[in-house]
Formats: C-alpha cells, sequence, structure tokens
C-alpha cells in the first residue's frame, strides 16, 4: 500500500469511475425504449469478485441501484456455487429480476457478467434497466392490485443469458413468449450486453495501464478511505436518539396508509437503523424487499454527505436493524412493483425528517418523494402495433436553509425526470396538451419548496388502459422547522365528459380510455423550511411578479405583514 501514491490512487479511482460511466452512455445509446435511451432508467457497476460489495458506480446511474446491485450480484455469486459447481467462463452473462435476490420490482432487469483479467476473474460487471413490460396483469407492470408477485410478471431467477458470448436462444424464447411488445425487447438486450462489453474493454485497457496489483491495492485503499470518510461525517452529527416517520397513501388494495417509522441511533461514528415499529406487510404491491429498504437508506445517507465516495466502504458505519414483519422486509409471495419507485423514497423521506433534528444545517424539506409511475398500454390502428407508454415525472424539493427548493426535479432515487414530450409524441399515438409549472405548490417556509408540474395526456388513436403507482397524495411532503407541507399529487382522467378520480388517490389500473380522453396529472411540490413569517419581503416579492402566487395567495401563505411589499 505504500507504493500507492496519491495522484495513482485519485486516477485509478477516476478511470473506475469512468469505466462504469461509459457503460451507461453505451446503454442509453443503443437501448430502443424511451425509457431507457431518453429517461435513462438504469445503471452500471464493478462488483467484487468474493461477495459482489460495490467497487465503483457510473455518476449517470440510479442512485437507488447503488445498494440493490451489489445484493443482486451475490445472488449469483451464490447461484453459481450452488448450480454451476463454481465455474464461470469468458462471455458469460446471467440475467435476474427477482426482487427476493436482491432486486427491486420485476422490471428492474439485472445482467451480471464475470470479468476476467488475463484468464482470471478479477470482478463482477453488472447493469440494471427498466424494461417497459415484462408481463402481468397490466402493461407496464406497475399493477396498483396485485395481491401476490406472479400478476406483476415475469420472475426470472440467475439464469446464464450469455454463455461464453451467445445468447441461450431458449431461454430468449421463453422470456418473449411472457411479456408485451417482445420485438422491441430485443434491442434492449442488445444494448444491455453491449455495455458490458464496453466495461470490459475500458476496465481491461485500465488495468494493463497500472497493473493488476496497483489496481486491487486501489480498489482496497478507495474502500478504506469512503468509510473512513463516512465515519468522520458521523462523528459530527451529535450523539442521540432522533426519530422521525413518513407515510404511503395506501398499498392500492386496502385503503389505508402504511406508516414507516424510523429510529435513527447515533453513537460515536456509526449510525443505527431501527424500522421495527412500521406498518405490518400489506395486501397490496406496496411492499419493499429489503435490498431495495436498505438502499434506500444508503442514498438517504449519501444525500446528506454527497461529497463521501460510493463504494461499499461508504456504507460499512451504517447499521440496520432488519426490519422483518413490516412491509419494509417483503417475502415472497408478496407484491412489490411500487418498492423502488415509491416505498424507497419514503423510507430515504423518513431518514430526512429523523436527521432534520440532529444537523438542520445539513439537512432539507421533503422533496415530491414519488416516481409519478404511469403506464399507457394499447393498439395504434394507424401503424397496426401494439405499444406501452411508460413515465415517471419531477416534482419540487423542499426547501433548505439559505434557499428554496427546486422545482420540477427528478425524484429522490433518480437522476432524470419524464422522457421528452416530443419522444412521447413521435413513438405514442398520444398529445401532451399541458406540460406546465405547479404554481404554488411548493410548501410555505422561510424558505419555500419547490413547485411540481401539470401535464395532461390525449389518447389520438384507438384505445388504452392506463395504469398508475404514484404517491404522496393523501398528505403532501413534510415541512421541517415550522414549515408548512408541499402540495399533494392529483390525478383525474376525463372520460368522454366524466371526470375519475382513482379511489386510492394515487394508485388504480386498467382505466379504459379513448379517443379523446385525457390523463390529467398534478405532481407534489416540496415542504418548507422554517417558519413561513421570516420569509424575506424580497423573495416574496419575487414570486409574486413571477406568477407563482397571487397577492391574495401570498398573504394566506406567509402573513400579511410579509406579503405587504
Amino acid at each position: 500500500m505504500s507504493n500507492l501514491d496519491p495522484v495513482t490512487l485519485t486516477v485509478i479511482q477516476n478511470g473506475l469511475i469512468q469505466v462504469c460511466n461509459e457503460m451507461d452512455l453505451a446503454f442509453v445509446r443503443a437501448a430502443f425504449s424511451p425509457v431507457i435511451s431518453e429517461g435513462m432508467d438504469r445503471s452500471d457497476g464493478i462488483y467484487d469478485t468474493v461477495d459482489g460489495s460495490l467497487i465503483a458506480q457510473g455518476e449517470l446511474g440510479l442512485p437507488v441501484f447503488v445498494g440493490t446491485m451489489q445484493f443482486s450480484t451475490r445472488a449469483v455469486i451464490e447461484r453459481v456455487k450452488t448450480h454451476y459447481a463454481g465455474k464461470v467462463d469468458p462471455g458469460d452473462v446471467f440475467i435476474v429480476n427477482d426482487p427476493y435476490l436482491g432486486g427491486t420490482h420485476l422490471m428492474d432487469v439485472r445482467f451480471v457478467k464475470p470479468f476476467f483479467y488475463k484468464g482470471e476473474l478479477f470482478a463482477w460487471l453488472a447493469n440494471t434497466g427498466h424494461w417497459p413490460d415484462v408481463g402481468g396483469m397490466v402493461p407496464g407492470g406497475f399493477s396498483a392490485s396485485a395481491t401476490e408477485v406472479e400478476q406483476e410478471g415475469l420472475r426470472l431467477p440467475p439464469v446464464k443469458f450469455f454463455k461464453k458470448g451467445e445468447m441461450d436462444q431458449e431461454i430468449l424464447s421463453i422470456i418473449m413468449s411472457n411479456i408485451r411488445i417482445a420485438d422491441q425487447r430485443i434491442g434492449d438486450i442488445k444494448a444491455q450486453a453491449a455495455a458490458l462489453t464496453t466495461g470490459e474493454t475500458r476496465l481491461t485497457e485500465l488495468i494493463d495501464r497500472y497493473g493488476a496489483d496497483v489496481v486491487r491495492a486501489a480498489i482496497a485503499e478507495m474502500r478504506h478511505r469512503a468509510e473512513r470518510q463516512m465515519r468522520a461525517k458521523i462523528a459530527d452529527i451529535p450523539d442521540g436518539v432522533y426519530e422521525g416517520s413518513s407515510q404511503v397513501d395506501s398499498d392500492g388494495v386496502v385503503d389505508q396508509p402504511l406508516t414507516i417509522k424510523m429510529k435513527i441511533t447515533k453513537k460515536g461514528d456509526e449510525l443505527t437503523f431501527d424500522m421495527s415499529g412500521s406498518s405490518p406487510p400489506c395486501r397490496g404491491p406496496m411492499n419493499s424487499v429489503i435490498a431495495t429498504t436498505k438502499s434506500a437508506i444508503y442514498l438517504a445517507v449519501k444525500h446528506v454527505f454527497p461529497d463521501v465516495p460510493i463504494n461499499a466502504g461508504t456504507f460499512e458505519p451504517l447499521r440496520i436493524v432488519e426490519p422483518e414483519g413490516t412491509f419494509l422486509y417483503a417475502k415472497y409471495p408478496r407484491p412489490v412493483s411500487g418498492c423502488a419507485a415509491e416505498v424507497s423514497q419514503r423510507v430515504a423521506e423518513a431518514v430526512f425528517a429523523a436527521l432534520t433534528k440532529a444537523i438542520p444545517d445539513l439537512l432539507f424539506a421533503a422533496p415530491a418523494g414519488t416516481s409519478g409511475n404511469l403506464g399507457v398500454g394499447g393498439y395504434d390502428p394507424e401503424r397496426k402495433r401494439n405499444y406501452i407508454m411508460y413515465l415517471f415525472t419531477g416534482g419540487g424539493y423542499g426547501g433548505f436553509q439559505g434557499g428554496d427548493g427546486l422545482s420540477n426535479g427528478c425524484s429522490t432515487i433518480g437522476i432524470s425526470k419524464m422522457p421528452p414530450v416530443e419522444v412521447l409524441e413521435q413513438f405514442y399515438p398520444v398529445l401532451f396538451e399541458e406540460f406546465s409549472l405547479r404554481e404554488g405548490s411548493g410548501g410555505a417556509g422561510e424558505f419555500r419548496g419547490g413547485f411540481g408540474i401539470n401535464y395532461a395526456i390525449k389518447l389520438r388513436r384507438g384505445e388504452a388502459r392506463v395504469s398508475m403507482v404514484m404517491d404522496h397524495g393523501r398528505t403532501g411532503p413534510q415541512g421541517v422547522l415550522g414549515g408548512h407541507d408541499g402540495g399533494t399529487n392529483l390525478v383525474q382522467i376525463d372520460q368522454g365528459g366524466r371526470v375519475y378520480r382513482p379511489p386510492h388517490i394515487s394508485k388504480d389500473q386498467d382505466i379504459e380510455i379513448g379517443v379523446g380522453d385525457v390523463v390529467r396529472v398534478s405532481t407534489p411540490g416540496g415542504g418548507g423550511f422554517g417558519d413561513p413569517a421570516k420569509r424575506s419581503r424580497e423573495s416574496i416579492a419575487r414570486d409574486v411578479v413571477r406568477g407563482y402566487y397571487t397577492e391574495a395567495e401570498a398573504r394566506e401563505k406567509f402573513g400579511p405583514t410579509r406579503a405587504a411589499e
């Protein structure tokens, strides 16, 4: 280790991240589905040979995959030991989407590939891509009323999809026979595999330059330094027990909220997270598998301390009491389609709420906290083909000490917002009648929350079915330190002169629409930070001039004295 100078270490660290970035870009540029090519719902990383722990992940990948892919890689390693006598060959690629084996929901499909350097297994390369459909009850996979995982789609254990570089046509046939729009998936499959090939090439070049022993030493040192940095950050938090909570609107089946109770104990340079007081397992698809629950905590802490590098060392000071007996530790056959996109954000929100009491200057009010998953599946009579349009949307971020929240920001777990309207209109028989800022939706505060958006989608041709798994429709994102909650999620569908609103507010499925029908969604605003009465007159006046509030609305939210000028 003494021969590893700081400059070489930094170059190798950034080189490993760049390998992952190039995998991300290769995946995006070759993928057929807009949710990947435009929405960037994917991630690539490098993982340890022995236990699958995270070595490096691309800066362009989804944060929620930070933790989950190391769990799914570990599941592949275990499958190799038990089913393949511990043997893998160059060119092998495993496919897996089983939520209970380190996954999220079934639509997040993982490829895992052994990486060999000069004939020796050096690491694992893995990526995740959101496939627009994997079968199941509804187009797009987001069934709001599923009561078992089989209703959500095809579940794949870790199997060798590519053997020595050749795709297994029998496995491909099984997959294609169980999903909708199968002819379009082959492009995404080839793009996902090609991204790993890009990673092989770039990682080989990096090791050729510095040598295997030096790169291994750098990986070990990177992990040690990340752990040390995280421990130093945690040590600055006052010792104590901090509690926070958050709420899921409903599970989509039983119209009652689910509660996450988060107790964080800070002692020395470690944090312990206990969610054992949370709601029991639910009937509907808002259960979370343990890999996703843990990853949500990892990403929440990373939001608080963004300058700590991401690798397995980052997570070492974080102790998680596994919440068995709650909806945050789903076991087969509990449905889980809402875990990655929605429940994970409620877990992060509970972490934020708790830590705000300990380190308010580093925290913020709750962000919109929903991906706004919307699936529209139908038949386009003009193009004579079926389609599935899946999209997710942005919302307001919470206010923070010194500033207002960002408007139309990506979700807590994501890096992107909705694919461009023009792309969606080109691919699918829809017209966006509205895409606008949802003015006034941010929670009032000394520093107000950012605003969500309004959008309206009209069906132009044929018939379609609409399904959605969203959240924050019952309660808005939490304000903190006296700030007000952000605006709630709103959904309505205009059907031939009548207005339909989902009974579960933010979740529903199989809503039939025809030509001219319009789906209208308003996404949440972020929570407010601090007492609204302390907001500066200049900030209030600026918001009124920009049309965010009328003068009457400003007086109502911030008080007559503050809004007077």
